[in-house]
């Protein structure tokens, strides 16, 4: 029987502050060298280097019996909608900003909350959780409404932030696909690899095809391109994965809500990028209700650990 998840401790609310500033700074790292490599061929070799690292890692600790353990079909499920929600991540930095994408991807943890809560019942949300998503969705509404105009030079602005919130979705579903399939209780380097693998296919093949193969060996390149494979593609996500095994999914995937807020502060500081009015506040209102959701859900939580008198 899978084993009941445990609530956020010290641990765990601390690792999830490092992986938050980490993730926030990935969009701007694309950014920064996106005229010397492209964002689709960045997250390629990434992807790329992390499969093979951990290609190396999982045949070591399970040998040739590591695709024979009935997790290959659920594996190749979770690495295509990886593979998808980072596509949209790199064809969307080419129309809007880092600080745009750092929110509108970063609506993972109300995709996955609402997926959970149809499909485990330890994961239902209360009333007021229901309030907070509410509360996120209408603030995805006023920061696109607020958008609708292309920016100078061309970029549609729209279309960047529509293929961040799909990354979101996507990011949602394959958190939801972890938890009810195999991969729930495999090792976080068999996930994790399964995942890298298939991106790095799908997003090299697709570089390919479409001409965005090239690369300026420039010294920021190199150095962007290595963050992102060592730090972000092999050490953050195997933390992350860590988490899910151990803590509940929807409380872990909440707190991720400071992503978006280190993320829009390093695309104004580091990249001068603007923040128009409509987009703040519908920042503001995302945040809000993620946090919602994830009080409500910690309060819940405290309330039913709590012996009665």
């Amino acid at each position: 029987m899978t084993p009941l998840r445990r609530p956020l401790d010290t641990l765990a609310t601390s690792v999830m502050l490092l992986l938050c500033l980490c993730w926030g700074f990935q969009q701007i790292a694309i950014k920064l060298v996106a005229a010397d490599i492209s964002p689709i061929m960045q997250v390629g070799l990434r992807s790329t280097f992390a499969a093979l690292v951990l290609a190396v890692v999982v045949w070591r600790a399970e040998g040739g019996r590591a695709l024979r353990d009935g997790t290959l079909g659920a594996g190749l499920l979770v690495g295509l909608l990886f593979g998808l929600e980072f596509l949209a991540v790199a064809q969307g930095l080419v129309y809007t900003t880092a600080s745009h994408m750092s929110v509108f991807l970063y609506t993972a943890p109300i995709f996955t909350a609402l997926g959970l809560h149809w499909r485990i019942p330890e994961e239902r949300m209360a009333p007021l959780q229901w309030l907070g998503v509410a509360v996120a969705f209408g603030g995805i509404a006023v920061a696109f409404l607020g958008n609708g105009k292309p920016q100078a030079g061309g970029s549609d602005m729209l279309l960047g932030d529509a293929l961040g919130l799909l990354a979101g979705l996507l990011w949602g579903a394959t958190t939801v696909a972890i938890r009810r399939t195999a991969l729930s209780e495999a090792a976080p380097a068999k996930t994790l690899f399964y995942q890298m693998a298939v991106a790095a296919v799908l997003l090299l093949g697709y570089a390919a095809a479409t001409g965005n193969a090239g690369i300026r060996y420039t010294q920021a390149a190199v150095l962007s391109v290595a963050f992102q494979s060592v730090v972000v593609a092999l050490s953050s996500y195997l933390a992350w994965f860590w988490l899910l095994r151990r803590y509940l999914a929807s409380r872990l995937s909440i707190l991720s809500f400071m992503t978006p807020l280190f993320g829009v502060s390093f695309g104004v500081l580091i990249l001068n990028e603007p923040l128009d009015g409509a987009f703040v506040v519908g920042a503001v209102m995302v945040l809000a209700g993620i946090s919602l959701v994830s009080g409500a859900g910690l309060l819940r939580e405290k309330f039913r650990r709590t012996p009665r008198a």
